[in-house]
């Protein structure tokens, strides 16, 4: 007799920075959500998928949970709440690092309204001795009836297999949504913008990251079978664009080289890589900038 095949989709929320994304590309193998160390990187749902021989698991990557300042903060926070209730299992992802904190009060706050399983993951294992560890689990473990806890490293895949199997045994029977071969159903323009964005962050201070979106302006073809893509990285000052910019243009040049290795990458395929940079003042609150760029709460 055949084993059934089972499949489910899974939303991984947690404080901004707790190492989400990190775990999904782990488990996919792939990068196609992009990690840095500035808070709230994350700004859309990224579906990943996972697919074994009996399995396939949906991963959807959500924005760190956090108290919104703007417009795309409440996005941002909206997309992670709605996300709870549209899958068969939720991973609350912790940071053992840092412990229980106001934010994760927060989100548990959150997860009285949830009605599927909880797991909860204490990433970081790494980076504590084993009886603080064990101290920080007790204390998540009298806050909410969680069905699992495991402690993972996201970073160095410790127990990250272990993880799979019992998300695999809460996933109910059901059909193979997407090909086994894809990992992703976020169309390329998408990742491209967001590699784009994560080499800005990675390279340029403080003051500028959570100011920058990315357009892709144009995807095409050049006669010597490289592919040209335009796109325009979108700053609310006139300052950010010098930093961006920098020197004689080093920042740029930079952000693009970088950029243009992990796109490469992900298309298989040599590209021309052209960035440009735009002022658009306060865009972050103005609803149909953030519609343009990709922010669109009807979607979710």
């Amino acid at each position: 007799m055949e084993s059934e095949f089972k499949s489910g989709f899974i939303s991984i929320i947690g404080r901004p920075n707790v190492g989400k994304s990190t775990f999904m590309n782990r488990v996919i193998g792939e990068k196609i959500a992009i990690m840095s160390d500035k808070a709230q990187t994350t700004r859309n749902k990224i579906q990943g998928v996972y697919t074994q021989d009996d399995a396939q698991l949906v991963f959807i990557d959500t924005p760190g949970i956090h108290k919104p300042k703007h417009k795309l903060g409440s996005f941002m926070v909206n997309v992670a709440e709605q996300s709870m209730n549209e899958v068969d299992l939720v991973l609350f992802m912790v940071n053992a690092k840092e412990g229980f904190g106001r934010g994760d009060e927060f989100i548990i706050n959150m997860l009285q309204k949830v009605k599927q399983p909880v797991f909860l993951i204490v990433n970081k294992l790494d980076q504590v001795h084993p009886d603080e560890l064990i101290k920080i689990i007790d204390e998540y473990r009298t806050k909410y009836d969680f069905a699992e806890i495991v402690p993972i490293s996201a970073l160095e895949g410790n127990n990250v297999d272990n993880l799979l199997k019992l998300m695999v045994e809460q996933m109910p029977e059901g059909p193979q949504f997407y090909p086994e071969d894809m990992i992703t159903d976020h169309p390329e323009r998408f990742v491209i913008s967001e590699l784009i964005r994560e080499k800005a962050l990675h390279l340029t201070r403080e003051e500028v990251p959570h100011s920058i979106a990315v357009v892709i302006e144009g995807i095409e073809e050049r006669e010597n079978e490289k592919l040209n893509v335009q796109a325009s990285i979108i700053v609310e000052r006139s300052s950010q664009k010098g930093i961006i910019i920098g020197k004689q243009g080093s920042m740029l040049k930079e952000i693009g080289q970088r950029a243009r290795k992990d796109i490469e990458s992900l298309l298989g395929t040599k590209i021309y890589l052209e960035l440009f940079v735009k002022v658009q003042k306060d865009w972050r609150n103005r609803a149909n900038q953030l519609q343009e760029y990709g922010y669109r709460e009807d979607e979710y």
